[in-house]
């Protein structure tokens, strides 16, 4: 039990954001990250799709949209939490490091089964606008290299969302 005298004043929401910013942006900038936790590996993730929707210069609703979906079916969030993360993922993603050591941190703690799901979560961002770019292109390109995910198996979850819609 606390005692009386013992009062410690809760953060302001503001630096607590900071600060929770700065811890994944100083893990994964390092040489070697370690490994992220359940709550940061979702945060990057969701970094990873702000990423692929900026890479044309412009962050549709469409594509925002696009993310709280993703996150609301993913983690099971309700839409004002799947909005909230995405905010986050957006100072993340504007303060991140390249996407080579992003996307490093990511495969280290999504397994190998799951990361076609990722390569599909992007796919359903560059596709929600009605267009495809190819910058955006390109950068699920890499990301797919970068995760272990082939070119056919990016291929077929490209596919796969294009029959969806």
């Amino acid at each position: 039990m606390w005692a009386a005298n013992c009062v410690v004043a809760a953060p302001k929401h503001g630096d607590y954001i900071k600060a929770m910013l700065s811890d994944i942006l100083k893990r994964l900038t390092t040489p070697a990250p370690a490994p992220l936790s359940e709550n940061d590996a979702r945060l990057a993730l969701t970094a990873l799709l702000v990423r692929i929707a900026r890479t044309d210069g412009e962050f549709a609703k469409e594509e925002a949209d696009q993310i709280d979906r993703i996150t609301m079916e993913r983690y099971g969030l309700s839409p004002f939490e799947a909005t909230a993360l995405r905010r986050e993922a957006e100072e993340v993603e504007t303060e991140a490091p390249d996407t080579v050591r992003f996307t490093r941190a990511i495969k280290d703690c999504v397994p190998l089964e799951e990361r076609t799901c990722v390569i599909e979560a992007m796919w359903k961002v560059v596709l929600a606008d009605g267009q495809r770019d190819a910058e955006e292109d390109a950068l699920v390109r890499l990301a797919a290299n970068l995760l272990g995910v082939s070119d056919r198996d990016s291929a077929l979850a490209r596919q796969k969302v294009s029959n969806a819609e």
